[in-house]
């Protein structure tokens, strides 16, 4: 941690400016780390290449510095030249792939500090910005991804562009150390943020918008959420949920993962009111005397879910109403082939862990840059890390298919469910708080768990699978129904009992298994379920009706076992 507190950093910055734009332009290798706490707010992490770190340290080498740079795009919306501009500056200044975030954004891997500027700069031109896609403000706001032309998917993208301009930090900052000075956005200013404030807030907050019953944004996860509404063909209004939160600290025991409890319904008119009043209270009272209980979530675990809720209509002066009951049935994408309502169609496509890539196998990067070149669809990016092409005309649907095809980009068609359904975080080798891999082995895991499908027939079966690198839980682990959430190399503690809908928390099967034991703890799974499910059960069902989960999620399951360690270990050495 820096010398100063984050809060601190944040009260001095003169407005998010730091040092920043110094170090930017000197020779240095890397930023300092109080630079480092602003250079979220703009949009970008400071990595270094973790495989390279021991071989680097033996040679008395410095880490090999590299940056993340995200891009925020509302709803996952993006035009063809957006996409392609992102792939261009992939391959000329990152690491040649795109990911996409749980967010629905992009992550760039791999920029180095010398075209740190020229990256954000040209990903702006593109009309997108990566201005509070990170930092202790609101977040890319999310929505459903599918563009079907009805009230609700309309208005829930309107929605998510509202939000996401209403919490836009209004300091000219951004534009004067990555746009040459040139104004970005609007209502810049000089003054004090409107809602933010000298001190911005105590964490990073997260909204979401979903639409029954499919719950592919996985709403409970969020901060702030709103469940829309439909009467007589019109969004009337949205059951608004608050306290949402998937991140626990390793060694910190007063974290957990917590889902989104409902506070009030609310007309349409006034859901930004209400997103502003949320997100105002969490300004004025959350936890800044210690950032790992600063989210939204341990506000409302202190003070309770009542006293929230009237701190919260204090602050609106319109009339809400009781919460709406709310139906889910799945928290999947639309992947195929979909009429959108208009006489036009789309085509969900899925990637494998959302790293848009080329490989020894299928030529994701490719085919996506020849058919936003070739035919300029406009493009949503989904949640969990899929991609869909909307507004085509139905006479290209064979050609579409032909060169997905020629790409070798599987047909989601062809896949299992659990595949389809499943996502991993990036952590190694750029995260820095990744305790074991995710990403570069969920794949592999997903290969024998398809064996086991195949063996019991149940390739089609809804049965979500999640694995993270560390208890921070970026893949969204603790509400489904198997994860696998990395506590050291090659170990991960084993989670059982979220589910497909994502409204249940998991629980903790076991502190502990090697990399190579999950199939075998899978196989068990499969077994049981096939021998006592009922006809037409889902797995998440059965599971609720059969078994009590085991703990919840919390960090001492990660904390106190390494300390045992520890201590037997200062034990044994002892004279």
């Amino acid at each position: 941690m820096p010398s100063k507190s984050v809060e601190e950093i944040k009260a001095e910055s003169r407005a998010l400016r730091g040092t920043i734009q110094e170090t930017l332009h000197n020779d240095a290798s890397h930023f300092s780390e109080e630079e480092y706490q602003l250079l979220k707010f703009h949009g970008t992490y400071q990595q270094d290449d973790r495989d390279q770190r021991v071989a680097r340290k033996k040679q008395n080498l410095d880490k090999a510095w590299i940056f993340m740079v995200r891009s925020k795009m509302p709803g996952g919306a993006l035009s063809a030249e957006q996409y392609l501009q992102h792939d261009h500056v992939a391959g000329q200044l990152g690491n040649g792939t795109l990911r996409i975030t749980t967010r629905q954004g992009f992550q760039l891997h791999g920029v180095l500090k010398g075209n740190l500027q020229d990256t954000i700069n040209r990903i702006n031109e593109s009309g997108i910005t990566t201005w509070g896609a990170c930092g202790d403000v609101v977040r890319n706001t999310i929505a459903p991804a599918a563009p079907f032309r009805d009230a609700a998917h309309n208005d829930a993208q309107t929605l998510a562009k509202k939000i996401s301009d209403t919490f836009l930090a209004r300091t000219t900052a951004y534009a004067e150390i990555w746009l040459n000075g040139e104004r970005f956005g609007q209502g810049q200013s000089e003054d004090p943020e409107p809602i933010y404030g000298k001190h911005y807030l105590p964490r990073k907050f997260k909204i979401g918008i979903a639409v029954p019953p499919r719950n592919d944004v996985d709403i409970y996860s969020n901060d702030l959420g709103f469940i829309s509404r439909v009467e007589h063909g019109v969004v009337e209004g949205y059951t608004v949920v608050a306290g949402g939160g998937f991140g626990m600290s390793h060694g910190k025991l007063e974290t957990f993962p917590a889902l989104a409890q409902p506070l009030f319904y609310i007309a349409r008119e006034h859901a930004v009111q209400a997103a502003v009043a949320v997100v105002t209270a969490q300004r004025d009272y959350g936890n800044r005397a210690d950032r790992k209980r600063a989210r939204l979530k341990y506000l409302i675990d202190d003070r309770g879910i009542e006293w929230f809720r009237a701190e919260v209509i204090s602050r609106l002066n319109v009339p809400v109403d009781e919460s709406r009951t709310v139906a889910w049935d799945t928290v999947s994408d639309y992947l195929g082939w979909h009429d959108q309502g208009d006489g036009k169609l789309f085509c969900g496509i899925w990637i494998e862990e959302g790293r848009i890539k080329d490989g020894d196998g299928p030529q994701w990067r490719t085919a996506f840059r020849e058919i936003a070149r070739k035919y300029r669809f406009p493009i949503r990016l989904t949640t969990n890390c899929n991609i869909l092409f909307h507004d085509i005309d139905p006479k290209l649907k064979g050609e579409i298919n032909a060169l997905l095809s020629g790409y070798g980009v599987p047909d989601p068609g062809d896949l299992t469910e659990p595949r389809r359904l499943g996502q991993a975080c990036v952590a190694l080798p750029t995260c820095g708080l990744a305790l074991a891999e995710s990403e570069r082995v969920f794949h592999l895991v997903l290969d024998r768990v398809d064996e086991l499908l195949r063996e019991f027939g149940l390739e089609k079966e809804p049965i979500l699978i999640r694995m993270t690198g560390c208890p921070n839980g970026c893949s969204r682990p603790y509400n489904a129904d198997v994860a696998f959430v990395g506590r050291a190399p090659g170990k991960y503690a084993y989670y059982v009992g979220g589910s497909i809908t994502g409204e249940r928390l998991a629980g903790l099967q076991e502190k502990t298994i090697g990399l190579d034991e999950i199939p075998g703890k899978i196989r068990e799974l499969l077994a049981d379920f096939v021998a006592g499910r009922r006809s037409g059960e889902t797995f998440s069902s059965y599971w609720g009706r059969t078994h009590a989960n085991g703990p919840a999620p919390r960090p001492e399951q990660f904390h106190l076992e390494f300390a045992e360690r520890q201590n037997r270990e200062l034990v044994a050495a002892e004279p």
